[in-house]
């Protein structure tokens, strides 16, 4: 039984039910709903962590990168980070550059050679970076997913229902208790509100930011627990075609970052120490971004709140040993730790970040394995893309069929990349619905680039239950696209009949209209 269902959550369930273990996972909210639809979308190995000598840390963190970028490489693409060092700053440029060597070094070259750049080439390759008060800089490479964070966990989740685990979103655990050799966890379906029980030897506690409270209902000491550190990010019209992460260090010391996000730019992030981890975005954290943008950049006029399309605000949660409440957390990185309780088979999983999952996925399965529980393919490879035969079979029917002519103008991609990058095998069963009614290839919702197929296949297989689902985690689509302009398309209550069936759509689609007035950043 796994409570949680973002990453760490995502990649236990699926690679034990690949093993062939009984997997059952249920999130109180959607899947991904949390910290896991709220980050920087960046894969990287840790650069940061060399400041604080992890070295250890940061080796780890690059292999697990380079064995992510290895298995998904249409979705974890290296991407450029173009690095400028203001005058004044607490190192010197050249003195940080030989660290991005060392970083390079420590990923075994698998990314392209880092770049000592002066100010006046900073200025030449990357004209929107206000050089008048930089000393030098760098450019260096790391990853990132080219699609969305939360579309990435879902897939995990997919893949365990693939495999034989009944995962259900919108059921919140209200306590579990041991009974002999069995824990039994009281669940309740918070659309229905029908309550159930759900027996299971074991225990996986992957709530994220919620695992304490958890565990404090469940009565489970651990030697873990969480400090959250609050980080937002404001997505704007794009800045720059250069396709680069701009990497600065804002006015509180931290990284900054301006991220290519498609037809967009994510600017952010913030760290703030937080108590609760049910967090908004406040003026202050709006403005410390829009402030640094407009500081670090030369744009045609300074971003205001007008320019933001959609916000990002999740916390960090943030693996601290003991149950003090000192320690400075601005110190502490995002390695995980797992605590058990082999006597009650209870597993509690602490910290974490989207680099380092499948090590994750593979540490659970082997503690799991220590528990007793038999694993009978154990050895079995439950991440990766399909194989390149596939791959092929995919890529030939869509040349066949010219798939890439159809690509929608406001489209950022060729469909062929897209279609595989999302959906992998079940592309081809998508290519043969649009052969036999090329109106399936529609764009319902303008600038969305999502095809009525793909509403489809989302209302079929990916658990849609409500609205922002979709819009905003199998999709990215509420990150791009401004709330007045989504509401707009007049392809959206077409969209909702698909997802939710003529006699709920109306209802949906008000149920959305509500719950996002509040919190959109132009109301």
């Amino acid at each position: 039984m796994i409570i949680g269902g973002g990453i760490n959550g995502a990649v236990s369930a699926a690679a034990l039910a690949a093993k062939g273990v009984k997997v059952a996972l249920i999130d109180k909210g959607d899947f991904a709903g949390f910290t896991s639809s709220n980050s920087s979308n960046l894969a990287w190995g840790g650069i940061k962590y060399l400041e604080s000598h992890e070295y250890g840390l940061v080796n780890k963190l690059c292999k697990s990168r380079n064995h992510l970028m290895r298995s998904y490489p249409s979705t974890v693409k290296e991407i450029r980070f173009f690095t400028s060092i203001q005058k004044g700053f607490r190192f010197p440029p050249f003195f940080i550059y030989m660290g991005t060597l060392v970083y390079w070094l420590m990923g075994r070259f698998f990314t392209q050679f880092p770049q000592y750049l002066s100010a006046n080439k900073i200025k030449a390759s990357e004209a929107v970076v206000d050089t008048s008060n930089v000393n030098a800089g760098f450019e260096y490479s790391d990853s990132f997913l080219l699609d969305n964070d939360a579309r990435f966990v879902f897939n995990f989740i997919r893949s365990s229902m693939s495999y034989g685990c009944i995962a259900a979103n919108y059921v919140r655990s209200e306590g579990s208790t041991r009974e002999g050799e069995v824990w039994v966890t009281k669940a309740k379906d918070e659309m229905s509100n029908k309550q159930f029980e759900v027996r299971s030897k074991v225990i996986i506690n992957a709530a994220g930011p919620f695992v304490d409270p958890i565990n404090v209902v469940n009565e489970q000491t651990t030697k873990h627990k969480h400090l959250f550190s609050k980080g937002i990010h404001l997505i704007v019209d794009k800045i720059t075609d250069s396709n680069k992460v701009l990497a600065f260090f804002a006015d509180d010391g931290r990284l900054f970052f301006v991220i290519p996000m498609g037809p967009k730019t994510c600017i952010g992030t913030t760290d703030t120490q937080v108590e609760d981890p049910n967090t908004i975005v406040t003026a202050e954290d709006r403005q410390f971004v829009l402030d640094n943008v407009n500081k670090l950049l030369v744009l045609d006029k300074p971003l205001t709140q007008e320019d933001v399309i959609a916000e990002r605000c999740g916390v960090r949660p943030l693996a601290i040993k003991g149950t003090g409440g000192k320690a400075d957390w601005v110190q502490l990185s995002r390695k995980h730790a797992i605590d058990t309780n082999s006597e009650q088979k209870y597993l509690s999983i602490f910290g974490g970040k989207l680099t380092d999952c499948i090590n994750v996925g593979d540490e659970v399965a082997e503690l799991i394995k220590g528990f007793g529980i038999e694993l009978p393919y154990q050895d079995y490879k439950w991440y990766g893309e399909p194989d390149e035969t596939v791959k092929n079979e995919f890529m030939h029917r869509a040349q066949l069929m010219n798939f890439d002519d159809l690509t929608p103008p406001t489209s950022t991609e060729p469909l062929t990349k897209r279609f595989w990058r999302r959906y992998g095998r079940n592309a081809i069963n998508m290519l043969e619905k649009i052969r036999e009614n090329p109106e399936k290839a529609e764009l319902l919702i303008e600038n969305s680039e999502y095809l009525r197929v793909e509403i489809e296949h989302a209302a079929e297989r990916e658990m849609v239950t409500k609205l922002e689902d979709f819009l905003r985690r199998r999709s990215k689509i509420s990150l791009v696209v401004r709330r007045e302009d989504i509401l707009a398309a007049s392809g959206l209550k077409e969209a909702c009949n698909i997802l939710f069936g003529e006699d709920e759509a109306q209802a949906k689609l008000q149920e959305y209209i509500e719950s996002t007035q509040q919190i959109s950043p132009n109301m």
